[in-house]
């Protein structure tokens, strides 16, 4: 038994350093343009005020407009997700890279409440299937033991986006009156630019599968593809690989209300921050202002990699998720209590996003547990573009009820119970305690 002790630990090594490797090579590309898409997606919320002034927008009409995005989203998910199967990652996603930011740039020509809706619901076309295409494809290359913490680390673009995004934004919408343009308008151009030239890179970035990275040794190469054999195997012995079966499954339709519920607080806040902050900062628009706004998501930076890594480490998923929903709920209803403290407001926003993002990583390691195939391509469709469906519902929420009220208030309160409402679905889910083994 000795005797293949040093066997067994060379070849858990060279997982550890394949898996590794394999990381290193995929999530910089993927985390630099999620970042894109992520400031493509919301930088309405920083180009607000203007915004709503030049086209004549009120708070309604501007939170029904943003959440169109998700309509368009929500339309293409899943087919494009089973072209991404068909085809292959690298030319699918350059196409849809390039795609969205030729129509996030075209926002520039939007000229009143309907071409304004117009726009967000073709940026929404334009933008579908990149997340859940990214997930797919990282389901091709990382075990399921690895895929919170690189799920994590590829969905730590969305607070970067805010933290690099709020800054960028102000100082390209003082850009107003140079050449002619708005400020919101050299913000959609400019912001825009990155994704096209992405398109690109991502043709010579991006390998399909593991059988064809000559980036591996082959010793590697082969170690990899034996891993995601064995893992395609088991989800096929006790997991869903048919579209029909998958689409019967409890689970899914119970993830994809887990999403729905968690999509309406992210979208709820991330297009209405910037513009609660400066009114809670007393309209000021500021460069110290703008820094602050970036203060929660930079916590939820650190906060995304220690859950994501302790998720995998333990092997457990729901609990974790669900411990970070309620983290985010009681941020949510702090930042009401201290509505008239700046600082303190900030900080219990940070308490929220702490919260809120840090869901995303091991949420996702979730459906690949028992899909797998075009299972998986068509079923990861699904519950993002059901569950995005909330970036519809939350921005509108907030923007109705601060139109009837004046306040902010109810609007947070709303999006508090609703993370109440996802925690205690995320309970009831009947998950294996550790990926792979035995349900609870």
């Amino acid at each position: 038994m000795h005797l293949t002790d040093p066997a067994r630990t060379a070849s858990v090594d060279m997982q550890r350093e394949v898996v590794s490797r394999v990381i290193r090579r995929l999530i910089p590309f993927a985390f630099i343009c999620y970042v894109v898409a992520y400031i493509d997606r919301v930088n309405v919320g920083f180009a607000a005020s203007a915004l709503q002034k030049d086209l004549g927008l009120n708070d309604a009409q501007f939170g029904y407009g943003a959440g169109l995005f998700f309509v368009g989203y929500f339309v293409f998910e899943i087919p494009s997700n089973l072209i991404l199967e068909r085809v292959g990652a690298r030319r699918w996603i350059a196409r849809i890279l390039i795609g969205w930011g030729i129509v996030s740039m075209a926002m520039m020509f939007v000229w009143d409440v309907w071409s304004f809706y117009a726009a967000r619901v073709l940026l929404g076309i334009a933008e579908a299937g990149f997340f859940p295409g990214i997930i797919l494809y990282l389901t091709y290359w990382i075990p399921a033991a690895d895929r919170a913490r690189a799920g994590a680390l590829f969905m730590m673009a969305a607070p970067v986006a805010i933290i690099i995004g709020a800054p960028i934004s102000n100082r390209l919408l003082a850009l107003q009156g140079v050449l002619g343009l708005h400020g919101w308008q050299w913000l959609f151009l400019i912001e825009g630019l990155p994704a096209v030239l992405l398109g690109f890179v991502a043709l010579r970035a991006l390998t399909d599968y593991p059988s064809e990275a000559r980036w591996l040794t082959d010793s590697e190469r082969e170690c990899l593809i034996r891993i995601m054999d064995a893992e395609k195997q088991r989800r096929a012995a006790v997991g869903h690989t048919s579209i029909s079966r998958s689409l019967r499954s409890g689970r899914v339709w119970l993830l994809c209300g887990v999403y729905f519920l968690n999509t309406i607080v992210t979208y709820g806040i991330f297009l209405w921050l910037p513009k609660m902050l400066t009114e809670a900062a007393g309209g000021r628009q500021s460069f110290g202002l703008s820094v602050m706004t970036t203060l929660p998501f930079a916590a939820a930076l650190v906060a995304m990699f220690l859950v994501g890594r302790h998720s995998d480490r333990t092997g457990e998923r729901k609990y974790h998720v669900a411990a970070c929903a309620i983290t985010a709920s009681a941020g949510l209803v702090l930042a009401v209590l201290f509505r008239s403290n700046l600082w303190l407001m900030v900080l219990s926003f940070t308490l929220s996003q702490i919260g809120q993002r840090s869901v995303q990583g091991v949420f996702w390691a979730i459906p690949p547990i028992f899909l797998g195939g075009t299972a998986a391509a068509a079923c990861i469709g699904l519950i993002n573009a059901i569950g995005n469906l909330g970036g519809a519902v939350g921005p509108s929420i907030m923007g109705a009820l601060r139109q009837a009220t004046g306040s902010y208030s109810q609007g947070l309160l709303v999006l508090a119970t609703v993370l109440v409402i996802e925690t205690a679905i995320v309970v009831s889910l009947r998950l294996p305690k550790r990926d792979g083994v035995a349900n609870s």
